[in-house]
Protein backbone atom coordinates (compact mmCIF):
# COMPACT_ATOMS: atom_id res chain seq x y z
CA UNK A 1 0.00 0.00 0.00
CA UNK A 2 1.89 3.19 -0.81
CA UNK A 3 1.73 6.08 1.18
CA UNK A 4 2.18 9.78 -0.09
CA UNK A 5 3.25 12.90 1.79
CA UNK A 6 2.70 15.95 0.45
CA UNK A 7 3.64 19.45 2.07
CA UNK A 8 2.89 22.73 0.46
CA UNK A 9 1.80 25.98 1.73
CA UNK A 10 -1.65 26.77 2.38
CA UNK A 11 -3.96 28.81 0.09
CA UNK A 12 -4.89 25.57 -2.60
CA UNK A 13 -8.43 25.15 -2.94
CA UNK A 14 -10.60 21.80 -2.39
CA UNK A 15 -10.53 21.78 -5.76
CA UNK A 16 -7.14 22.05 -6.39
CA UNK A 17 -6.63 19.25 -3.97
CA UNK A 18 -9.18 17.10 -5.07
CA UNK A 19 -7.50 17.41 -8.81
CA UNK A 20 -3.81 17.02 -6.94
CA UNK A 21 -4.89 13.37 -4.96
CA UNK A 22 -6.70 12.22 -8.18
CA UNK A 23 -3.92 12.43 -10.32
CA UNK A 24 -0.72 11.38 -8.05
CA UNK A 25 -3.20 8.33 -7.28
CA UNK A 26 -3.12 7.84 -11.11
CA UNK A 27 0.56 7.85 -11.53
CA UNK A 28 1.08 5.95 -8.50
CA UNK A 29 -1.76 3.19 -8.90
CA UNK A 30 -0.37 2.56 -12.67
CA UNK A 31 3.52 3.35 -11.98
CA UNK A 32 3.22 0.47 -8.72
CA UNK A 33 1.17 -1.94 -10.11
CA UNK A 34 -1.69 -1.40 -7.40
CA UNK A 35 -4.98 -0.61 -6.88
CA UNK A 36 -6.29 3.05 -6.95
CA UNK A 37 -8.13 2.27 -3.66
CA UNK A 38 -4.88 0.84 -1.93
CA UNK A 39 -3.09 4.52 -2.33
CA UNK A 40 -3.11 6.79 0.45
CA UNK A 41 -2.22 10.47 0.25
CA UNK A 42 -2.11 12.79 2.90
CA UNK A 43 -1.74 17.10 2.38
CA UNK A 44 -0.34 18.65 5.19
CA UNK A 45 -0.45 22.23 4.58
CA UNK A 46 2.42 24.35 6.36
CA UNK A 47 2.62 28.04 7.00
CA UNK A 48 5.12 30.01 5.05
CA UNK A 49 7.38 30.99 8.23
CA UNK A 50 7.37 27.14 8.75
CA UNK A 51 9.41 26.67 6.08
CA UNK A 52 13.65 26.89 5.12
CA UNK A 53 15.21 27.38 1.95
CA UNK A 54 19.24 27.73 2.36
CA UNK A 55 19.41 28.20 5.95
CA UNK A 56 16.70 30.89 5.79
CA UNK A 57 13.40 31.40 6.54
CA UNK A 58 11.15 31.98 3.71
CA UNK A 59 9.56 33.83 5.41
CA UNK A 60 12.05 36.35 5.70
CA UNK A 61 12.16 38.98 2.36
CA UNK A 62 14.44 37.61 0.21
CA UNK A 63 12.19 34.93 -0.61
CA UNK A 64 9.07 36.78 -0.12
CA UNK A 65 8.27 37.18 -3.89
CA UNK A 66 5.82 34.08 -4.66
CA UNK A 67 7.60 31.19 -7.59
Amino acid sequence: MPMISISMFPGRTDEQKRALVKEVTEVVSRTCHTPPQDVWITITEVPREHWSIGGKLYSDPQHSPER
